[in-house]
């Protein structure tokens, strides 16, 4: 069994991480340089660094910044925001990404995905997914989770991983920041029907709940952001409280 992994999210603007509750009332949560340095040391397994207006302002990604904190850091980096097209991730990548993490783009255009996988491999490329619960089910919202698109987000998922995407990055805006835990439903439908890896990611409160979603679902990883920002919880407690549960975590 591959073990389960615990992933800090750092969402940017400004150049600054930021975070919200439902995808709003955002509020500042430090520098994103330290924090990656801080989570790094903690024993994070992975960071992701989300551009949260990158596509709102379309533009690409502060490339910058993302250069100052793979300097900080020695754990795979995923990176997102901004993202059109090939030479975008090059450049993403050239700044220190192991990782690129697409939404909105690949919702408007799939074929990127695939575009993608080809010239950087699948493991290379996360398919990030904002869902919200709506009367006809869990549906994609992209555009920082302002536009609903029509699409179902486990059709959306599965489509995803045949046209290349090596993981998914399962966002629910339902729980998003709430600290109510993870949205085990639709965690549990799309990490039960794809091969690849799922991070659940949305609604992280307590220890409990990161060993409830790795109990109740096949998510490979959860990733959570405010929790860790404000001190809630540190990586090492939850880690050595995962492995009492007999969890196996890296």
């Amino acid at each position: 069994m591959l073990k389960k992994r615990i992933i800090p999210c750092l969402d940017i603007k400004e150049g600054r991480t930021v975070k919200g509750v439902n995808f709003v009332d955002i509020r500042d949560a430090g520098d994103p340089v330290a924090l990656a340095g801080r989570y790094a040391d903690e024993g994070a397994d992975e960071l992701v660094f989300l551009d949260i207006t990158a596509t709102i302002e379309k533009r690409r990604t502060l490339l910058g910044l993302v250069e100052k904190v793979a300097r900080q850091i020695n754990i795979p980096f995923t990176v997102g925001g901004g993202i059109n097209c090939v030479e975008d991730a090059r450049l993403l990548i050239k700044a220190g990404a192991d990782k690129v993490s697409i939404n909105s783009s690949a919702v408007r255009r799939p074929a990127l995905i695939r575009e993608l996988a080809a010239e950087f491999g699948s493991q290379c490329v996360v398919l990030a997914i904002d869902t919200r619960l709506q009367s006809e089910g869990w549906m994609v919202f992209i555009n920082g989770g302002r536009l609903e698109t029509g699409l179902h987000t486990l059709e959306w998922a599965e489509q995803g991983q045949a046209l290349g995407a090596g993981e998914v990055l399962l966002t629910s805006m339902n729980n998003d920041g709430t600290r109510d835990g993870f949205a085990l439903d639709v965690t549990g439908q799309v990490s039960q029907a794809l091969s690849i890896p799922v991070i659940a990611s949305g609604g992280a409160g307590s220890m409990q709940h990161f060993k409830q979603v790795f109990e109740q679902t096949k998510a490979s990883a959860a990733l959570a952001a405010g929790v860790f920002h404000f001190g809630t919880l540190h990586i090492p407690e939850l880690k050595n409280y995962l492995k009492t549960h007999t969890i196996a975590i890296r």
